[in-house]
């Protein structure tokens, strides 16, 4: 039997009011009685996270001490010296990894390596990448005294720093590649990124752009609006882009596109992956529902929530998620239920249980699972030892100190499109790697031994011995060898560090770019008009 709509009210309001009740008397005895002091902040706060996790990743609470938390991932700004640091073992605190350009580590001439010993009167060596950061950030125009040493030279150096905004470079690169083929590689939705966007799109095709790529590859989103801005840029005015439906009417929301197209003709590509997510995949499932894009790569994250912003007492605020977005062609990309019953579970959306909707030219998608590409493209892979060599960042910092020392003996390098490191250099980085007794997990060695163990199991080793112990030699764990054998790629991958040291992040995307094979086939598409067409027509058509 289904209860009346009032006294289904009656009975929720009921709960909410015992609940609230119920949670208020538990504190104040806890306060009153429990053994030990508590710390409300914490034990609350403890409470109020806890609660907030059993619903959904996105649904946060910021109290007034952690705004500025908040307020750079909305905006991507913050105060502070704009420089990457990260923790090196070796020397025992927290390094300059990469400056960014034209802010103020960078004016100030900081290096990738150089050591911070003190941020004024306080140690910062021995403290987590957390401590030091939080310490280098502060209010915009608030100045500190910063002390470092250069391990080039040895020599200790105080800096007087001065905090500044920092805009995190949403958009840091774009160029041209061969025959006519532009690209612009986006990596975050963060405020005036649309402004940005249009501007890279303008210069390129002012130098003669005919087709475009546009890279939102590990772009985690962020602004819908800036996502609808650039969506604009490519669709004709008053064009239907998004739907939010929620609970609320507040909640519900329709978009159309507002001005004028900068272009709505031009062949695009939008190349995704497992990160991309959010307002990218607004971006790329639009463009793909309205035929207007291919989108290529592998498939989407899969986020259809939308969160907005509310503010709280003593200043406060909170993230939560107030509805679901649905783009042209009527599907949510939702990838994963959050259900809140019997203590809350969470449920990826199966391929069997999606729905088929229809692109604007009748082409099958599906919801539920993110955006599955038109074509499906694999990303390169790296092989086991580059895994372990390139992300190598405790004891071990080998290829660090390769990288910091070849700055050291070389101020400047050839373009970022140009360079590599030589042979010799290479053969310099290997005898490193040999003579520091490099360890790392090999896979072949790992199965080898399970099925060692399943063969003694079921009674066959002493049979196979033999043999086991043969294979075993063969695989044996030579560094040297597999230097060798990783040659080409390891070049390539310390060539692209280098040039993000020598270039910044665009540098090293600009290098990436020689060996992208997704890129690769990017321009192999756009430079075939028939093919391309095809992808985009009706299934009846093609």
């Amino acid at each position: 039997m289904t209860l009346p709509v009032l006294a289904q009210d009656k009975d929720h309001n009921f709960k909410i009011a015992k609940n609230l009740d119920v949670f208020n008397a538990l504190y104040r005895n806890l306060d009153m009685v429990y053994v030990d002091s508590l710390d409300a902040n914490e034990v609350v706060g403890y409470g109020i996270r806890a609660m907030l996790n059993s619903l959904d990743p996105y649904t946060e609470y910021y109290p007034e001490e952690s705004l500025k938390d908040l307020k750079m991932l909305i905006t991507g700004k913050y105060a502070g010296i704009g420089a990457m640091i990260r923790e090196n073992m070796q020397q025992g605190g927290c390094m300059i990894d990469q400056p960014y350009r034209n802010m103020p580590a960078d004016e100030l001439g900081l290096k990738k390596g150089d050591l911070i010993l003190s941020i004024d009167d306080s140690t910062m060596l021995g403290k987590p990448v957390s401590y030091v950061s939080e310490h280098l950030r502060g209010d915009p125009g608030s100045s500190f005294k910063l002390k470092i040493r250069r391990l080039s030279t040895g020599k200790e150096m105080t800096f007087n720093v001065t905090r500044r905004a920092i805009q995190m470079p949403a958009l840091p690169y774009y160029g041209m590649l061969p025959d006519n083929v532009g690209y612009i590689n986006l990596n975050s939705y963060t405020e005036g990124c649309a402004k940005d966007v249009r501007r890279a799109f303008i210069t390129l095709k002012q130098q003669g752009m005919k087709r475009l790529i546009f890279d939102v590859r590990e772009n985690g989103g962020g602004s819908v609006q800036e996502a609808l801005d650039i969506i604009n840029m490519f669709v004709p005015r008053n064009t239907e882009v998004l739907t939010m439906r929620g609970k609320t009417p507040r909640a519900n929301k329709d978009y159309k596109t507002t001005t004028e197209p900068i272009d709505t003709v031009m062949p695009i590509v939008v190349l995704v992956d497992g990160g991309t997510a959010s307002a990218s995949e607004i971006t790329a499932g639009t463009l793909q529902d309205l035929d207007r894009a291919v989108v290529m790569g592998t498939r989407t994250y899969g986020k259809g929530l939308v969160q907005t912003t509310m503010e709280l007492p003593y200043n406060g605020q909170m993230k939560l998620t107030t509805s679901k977005y649905y783009i042209p062609s009527g599907r949510c990309i939702q990838a994963i239920n959050y259900k809140h019953k019997n203590g809350g579970y969470t449920e990826h959306v199966p391929d069997s249980l999606t729905k088929v909707f229809y692109t604007a030219g009748g082409r099958e998608v599906r919801d539920g699972g993110g955006i599955k590409p038109d074509i499906e493209i694999k990303a390169d892979t790296l092989t086991n030892l580059a895994y372990y060599l390139m992300s190598a960042r405790d004891s071990n910092e080998v290829v660090f100190n390769y990288e910091y020392d070849y700055i050291q003996k070389h101020p400047t390098i050839a373009p970022a499109s140009e360079f590599m490191i030589t042979d010799a250099d290479y053969d310099e980085l290997k005898a490193r790697v040999v003579a520091s007794d490099f360890k790392y997990d090999k896979q072949t060695e790992k199965f080898l031994n399970q099925l060692k163990e399943l063969a003694k199991f079921e009674g066959y080793y002493d049979d196979t011995k033999a043999e086991f112990e043969a294979l075993e030699n063969k695989l044996n764990h030579n560094i040297e060898r597999d230097m060798e054998i990783n040659r080409e790629l390891i070049k390539d991958l310390i060539s692209r560090e280098l040039c993000r040291a020598y270039y910044y992040d665009g540098g090293s995307i600009e290098h990436s770019l020689r060996s992208d094979s997704q890129v690769k086939e990017a321009v192999k598409l756009l430079l075939n008009e028939e093919e391309y067409n095809k992808v985009l027509a009706p299934c009846s058509a093609q």
